[in-house]
């Protein structure tokens, strides 16, 4: 079942600016070992994370440090959760989340499907 969806994309050049305005931001929203990639990778982990917190509905609780993005040896990406983000996942029922990410002509764009057995609403029973 899918529990949520989410996209985000970011304009490379626009998110590279930004970064060197406000160079800090690289700790407050990437893992050491993000930090080392190109720019344009980093605009679409940037984006992956955005649309991640869309698709749980809202960054209650989420904090962007315990989001990585690793990939694969096959370069297939997906989310290294810890902390209380990975606990909120968990709480809104989610077992598996597919993550894909792709950056060309200046932009980055990122797709998340949350899937797994959503939680009952507040004060209701699951059949």
């Amino acid at each position: 079942m899918i529990v949520g969806i989410g996209v985000d994309l970011v304009d490379i050049a626009r998110f590279e600016r930004t970064i060197d305005r406000t160079p800090r931001l690289l700790e407050r929203l990437f893992s050491p070992a993000e930090r080392q990639l190109k720019p344009r990778s980093l605009a679409a982990r940037y984006a992956a994370k955005e649309a991640l917190i869309k698709a749980l509905g809202g960054s209650d609780g989420v904090h962007w440090t315990d989001i990585e993005v690793a990939s694969e040896v096959s370069g297939r990406p997906w989310f290294a959760l810890s902390g209380t983000t990975a606990d909120v996942v968990a709480a809104r029922g989610i077992a598996t989340l597919h993550l894909t990410m792709s950056h060309d002509a200046g932009f980055a764009i990122a797709y998340v499907v949350a899937d797994g057995a959503a939680p009952p609403p507040s004060g209701e029973e699951i059949p």
